[in-house]
């Protein structure tokens, strides 16, 4: 599947999401592009699911999620 495609994806829902419909975060794995070496994570809101969408590399992932875990990021 390519980033531009996600119609075909298959998210699935964070384990920190509550199941009282609040505040989830869905992810999916995307196949990497012709010759690329990481595959893409595509992120979304839940409750909207044909709104925006935030791609990240896997190494970007990486980070973002290891800085959120060391409270380097605030969340609302």
């Amino acid at each position: 599947m390519r980033a531009s495609d996600l119609s075909r994806a298959t998210w699935r829902k964070s384990s920190y999401s509550n199941g009282s419909g609040g505040s989830c975060v869905e992810i999916t794995t995307l196949n990497r592009q012709a010759g690329g070496s990481e595959h893409a994570i595509a992120v979304r809101d839940s409750k909207d699911p044909h709104g925006p969408v935030l791609a990240f590399t896997e190494g970007e992932w990486h980070e973002l999620t290891t800085r959120i875990k060391a409270g380097e990021l605030s969340l609302p």
